[in-house]
């Protein structure tokens, strides 16, 4: 793949949304802020959200919806630009769900908790047709335990947000199909992804025994992997952001087809999402050492709802 560097010195970016004037707005997660990236590889602050700010995705209002996952604790490499993320920091308190004003840079929180539940590390966010949006929560990884979470499903208006599968290990990336039938989710811990049915707009069909949320396995990796951020390719092929194998990580939804696609940072590609001519032009995050990369991809990705608002 030939790659080329949009920008450097990021501070662990994620969550990208290739917007239509042609720059990407993403997140940095260690510096508390969405930022936008133009195509010169400048880069300017939109909003300081404070805590983590993970996954972005745009909603019907026009505003970008942050799922903050509160903040990490971090380790600094040694005489080098990279980081990585170790745990749950000293002054974590809680998740949220943000909603960002792109003109004026206001923050609102919207959710921080659930009829069922705190929410404990909210990371990546899709909108369907209808408005709605479903977010994972990848949990919070103390010294000794870690959080089991799940996947919900919430409104904009911050009138109604309910738990719709659990449990799941670390749940990470998240996606619909083309159709909008299917949910698709990855575990960062297990690189496993998993698929849900729709029945209607926040109602998942769920699996028999053993299933254990109420998914079914789509496919899983092998070696030493674990699944991010996740995107979907206007044919329905699912691009996982791949960790410790950095890459991407595609698969049909049948699981019949794996391609591992493999990008600079060895460790740390977080990321992945389709904008540009056709949608043919994929941005990625390399986060470890701070970069947006751009590259042109094999197939058309699928185009997001709500982006053009």
């Amino acid at each position: 793949m030939d790659y080329r560097t949009i920008a450097t010195g990021l501070r662990f970016p994620e969550g990208p949304i290739a917007m239509p004037d042609g720059s990407v707005l993403l997140v940095e997660i260690e510096r508390g802020t969405l930022s936008r990236v133009q195509p010169d590889g400048t880069v300017e602050v939109v909003a300081e959200t404070g805590g983590g700010p993970n996954g972005a995705a745009m909603g019907p209002d026009g505003r970008c919806y942050i799922c903050n996952n509160g903040c990490f604790a971090w380790h600094y490499e040694e005489g080098g630009p990279g980081m990585r993320s170790i745990g749950q920091a000293a002054d974590y308190t809680t998740g949220s769900i943000q909603a960002v004003d792109l003109e004026t840079g206001a923050v609102e929180t919207l959710y921080a908790s659930t009829p069922d539940m705190a929410i404990r590390g909210p990371n990546d966010i899709v909108f369907d047709r209808q408005g709605g949006f479903y977010f994972t929560d990848l949990g919070k990884v103390r010294a000794d335990d870690w959080d089991r979470t799940g996947i919900f499903y919430a409104t904009i208006d911050g009138g109604h947000i309910e738990r719709v599968a659990y449990p799941m290990i670390t749940p990470n990336g998240i996606g619909l199909s083309p159709d909008e039938t299917t949910l698709y989710v990855a575990e960062t811990h297990t690189g496993r992804l998993w698929a849900f049915d729709i029945e209607a707009p926040g109602r998942l069909k769920k699996q028999p025994f053993p299933s254990p949320h109420g998914g079914w396995l789509v496919g899983n990796t092998t070696g030493f992997r674990n699944f991010d951020s996740l995107a979907v390719e206007a044919d329905g092929r699912i691009c996982i952001a791949t960790l410790m194998n950095g890459g991407i990580t595609v698969m049909t939804p049948d699981g019949g087809e794996i391609e591992h696609i493999d990008a600079p940072d060895a460790w740390y590609t977080t990321n992945i999402c389709f904008g540009g001519a056709d949608l043919r032009t994929a941005f990625i995050t390399q986060s470890w050492h701070g970069t947006l990369l751009a590259c042109e991809w094999p197939r058309p990705g699928l185009g997001l709802n709500f982006l053009n608002v």
